[in-house]
């Protein structure tokens, strides 16, 4: 991932330097089980304890010689133990890292719809005016999503934190299953049931998959800001700091760039599901037509989608809510987001479903031609129908909150959501 959407702590997470401190970690770890079964001498684990990680560079150096990357790194270091459980380190590593972004997100989505909870705006399906609603239901949804993802990505850690050592096809034909059953945990890692010279990549599969997810959450955070940014519905924006600017050739610009941005970067994660989960079917034992797919797919997932979090966290905690402005395009269309609760009282009231439709699509359609509010326009057609409006329920029938007075238990499981 380039260096432009790379957080620290993630970047150095998947840094080379890290990676072969948790190559150098296992290979100690497992000199002193075997010292301590004493098929190595105990004087050997020492000298190699002491030994500092190989620099990227020497690594580079003779990986320009051997063509074979660990064979490069023993040759750096002069050790003569193969790590194969460092990458599962490194997922759990990232993945930590990733589900407290993941938090983070779920709390000031938790927040910011409880501050919403009375703000009422139009709910829409399709684009259009549906039925009154309130802000912070809608941001409760997506808090209730990541969450969701979030806990997904805590199974997704069990998954990954796998490791093997047992041999060059897994059948321990020159290391003691005990040594396994040693090492394994002190690295946070639990043996696998079974493996080649290889882990089944069923579990980083997963694994990619849920990044996938929790990306794709952002992206629906962050199109839902997009529509509401844009000039004709103006509900929401984006923080726009002192001295931003939003385009070099029209001043007055203020641009959804942070939630293009994440929309943008969701591609990217999906994107890498495809060919890492392809990496499940090898030849026979193992090939290597996985590694390169993991070497670009594995960093570069996790580093976007810890970027993703980040982004996404910062643009609700700083995002513009224009109560008024949701008010206004709730009223904008002159009472037709009212249809469905007049149809059902009618209903109520006493006349059929069929005679009740007619007449309120019918109001509807005078309504949307002529410009006229929804409700004068159903006077007049109930009128050329012979019919009385009961004027008192339509003021109640007319007032928005009305909608959303059920949604009280829905807030309550939002304030609980940790």
């Amino acid at each position: 991932m380039i260096e432009r959407y790379t957080l620290p702590e993630m970047g150095r997470i998947w840094s080379q330097e890290h990676k072969y401190e948790l190559w150098c970690r296992v290979e100690t770890l497992v000199l002193e089980a075997h010292a301590s079964a004493g098929t190595v001498p105990a004087d050997a684990v020492g000298p190699v304890r002491a030994a500092p990680p190989p620099t990227p560079e020497a690594v580079a150096a003779a990986e320009a010689v051997t063509d074979h990357d660990v064979i490069a790194f023993l040759t750096a270091w002069a050790d003569n133990t193969v790590p194969r459980s460092a990458l599962a380190m490194t997922l759990t590593e990232a993945t930590d890292l990733l589900i407290t972004r993941a938090t983070a997100l779920v709390a000031a989505l938790r927040e910011h719809g409880l501050a919403h909870r009375g703000t009422v705006r139009a709910g829409r399906t399709h684009g259009i005016h549906a039925e009154p609603d309130v802000w912070g239901h809608r941001v409760a949804d997506f808090a209730f999503a990541v969450a969701r993802c979030r806990d997904r990505l805590r199974h997704a850690r069990e998954a990954v934190a796998v490791g093997k050592l047992s041999g060059p096809v897994g059948t321990y034909s020159n290391i003691d299953p005990a040594i396994e059953a040693r090492v394994l945990p002190e690295l946070g890692l639990r043996p696998a049931e079974v493996a080649t010279q290889v882990v089944f990549r069923d579990g980083i599969a997963e694994w990619v998959s849920v990044l996938a997810m929790l990306a794709t959450a952002c992206e629906a955070i962050a199109l839902e800001v997009r529509h509401g940014q844009r000039t004709e519905v103006r509900e929401l924006a984006e923080a726009f700091s002192a001295g931003q600017k939003g385009s070099s050739a029209m001043p007055h610009k203020r641009n959804p760039i942070r939630s293009e941005r994440i929309c943008g970067l969701a591609r990217v994660v999906r994107g890498y599901v495809t060919p890492v989960m392809e990496g499940m079917a090898l030849w026979h034992e193992r090939d290597i037509s996985h590694s390169s797919v993991e070497r670009v797919a594995l960093p570069d997932a996790a580093i976007a989608t810890d970027y993703l979090l980040h982004l996404t966290t910062g643009l609700i905690t700083g995002l513009r809510v224009d109560a008024a402005r949701m008010r206004a395009n709730l009223d904008s269309t002159g009472g037709l987001i009212y249809t469905s609760s007049v149809l059902l009282d009618l209903v109520a009231a006493g006349m059929s479903r069929e005679d009740a439709y007619a007449l309120v699509q019918a109001a509807a359609a005078a309504s949307w031609d002529t410009g006229a509010s929804f409700r004068e326009a159903l006077r007049k057609e109930a009128s050329a129908a012979g019919q009385e409006l009961d004027e008192a329920r339509l003021d109640e029938v007319f007032r928005p909150e009305r909608y959303v007075e059920r949604l009280g238990p829905v807030f309550t499981r939002l304030s609980d959501l940790v």
